[in-house]
């Protein structure tokens, strides 16, 4: 079993998710008393979030490759950025390390093709959902339509995602407001959602809709130990 490197603490409630995914999979996985041989560096989150609010993205980009340094350093045989937004400085992170860096729009883009879909809404912070770094990534890599909300509904889910989830708040009204959202890039035409942030899942899961969702943590944890446990 190769040891997974975890660069968390974007925010640490969905850290904490990837954590017990990793271990429950391997328990699964290999049963008995097994669990997850891994490595976690958790950043301290208020100061990455003044970062991204000021823009200063490249020296965010130098904070989490030194860390990505510090994880290898200790062992770790592949690399996990436990969040969405922090994506966009992917290209930096991997380039100050000499393990392979499972990206999670990939992680995303494969578990979208397996279920033959290819037309999906993307939720997340105004980051992921107006920047190129991540829906690029998926229609460009996996041949796949992104729809992302519109304007007005795109700063509701940025703000629930700042203002609340990140805090391990979860609001029965923010819900109806994300199943609204949800209700209308389907609407438009897509199949299915991904749950572009990391928090999103603990707010919407599959009991609370029928439209297809893909949940980014989830997915990108189960794809960590398919890699760890792969020869």
């Amino acid at each position: 079993m190769k040891t997974i490197g975890l660069l968390g603490g974007m925010s640490w409630e969905s850290s904490a998710l990837y954590y017990r995914i990793l271990n429950e999979a391997v328990k699964e996985h290999l049963g008995g008393l097994h669990s997850a041989r891994c490595v976690m560096l958790s950043v301290d989150f208020a100061e990455i979030e003044r970062l991204q609010m000021a823009g200063e993205w490249e020296r965010a980009g130098t904070l989490l490759a030194e860390e990505a340094r510090r994880i290898e350093a200790a062992g770790a045989e592949l690399l996990l950025l436990c969040t969405n937004t922090m994506h966009k400085l992917a290209p930096q992170i991997e380039e100050s390390i000499n393990i392979p860096f499972l990206h999670i729009a990939d992680a995303t883009g494969v578990a979208i093709r397996r279920e033959g879909l290819r037309t999906v809404g993307l939720l997340g912070t105004r980051f992921t959902m107006e920047e190129d770094f991540y829906a690029d990534r998926l229609r460009k890599r996996w041949n796949l339509e992104v729809f992302i909300p519109k304007p007005a509904n795109r700063q509701i889910v940025h703000q629930i995602i700042y203002e609340e989830l990140v805090l391990g708040i979860v609001r029965e009204e923010s819900r109806r407001e994300y199943l609204r959202i949800i209700d209308d890039l389907r609407r438009r035409g897509a199949e299915g959602i991904i749950e572009g942030c990391t928090e999103i899942g603990m707010l919407i899961g599959p009991e609370h809709t029928d439209v297809p969702l893909f949940d980014t943590t989830r997915i990108h944890a189960l794809a960590a130990v398919e890699a760890a446990l792969s020869e």
